[in-house]
């Protein structure tokens, strides 16, 4: 992944606007997180959102809490230990794959 999505920390991060006026900021970030579920779920991962926040858990019942969308990634990466890019060529392959069936 692209360091640069790691380095904003606890900023706000672009991702963090309300994308439809007729929604809530809380109803925004839960769809981003469904969003989110659907590649983070090739790493063995979920995300949720919760009080403002984001919860990263693995199957294995780690846990990561992180302010933002951005700030997914990197935790991912610490609790799976290997690089979690959501724009690998394998990784959006497999998406496409799962849209097609």
């Amino acid at each position: 992944m692209c360091g640069l999505c790691g380095s904003f920390g606890s900023e706000a991060h672009w991702s963090d606007g309300v994308a439809d006026p007729a929604r809530t900021p809380t109803a925004d970030r839960i769809r981003r997180a469904a969003v989110a579920n659907e590649t983070l779920a090739l790493y063995g991962l979920s995300v949720r959102e919760w009080g403002g926040r984001f919860t990263l858990s693995s199957r294995t019942g780690k846990v990561a809490v992180v302010d933002t969308l951005g700030a997914v990634w990197p935790a991912a990466e610490k609790l799976t230990r290997r690089d979690c890019d959501p724009l690998d060529e394998v990784v959006l392959a497999r998406l496409k794959s799962q849209c097609l069936e």
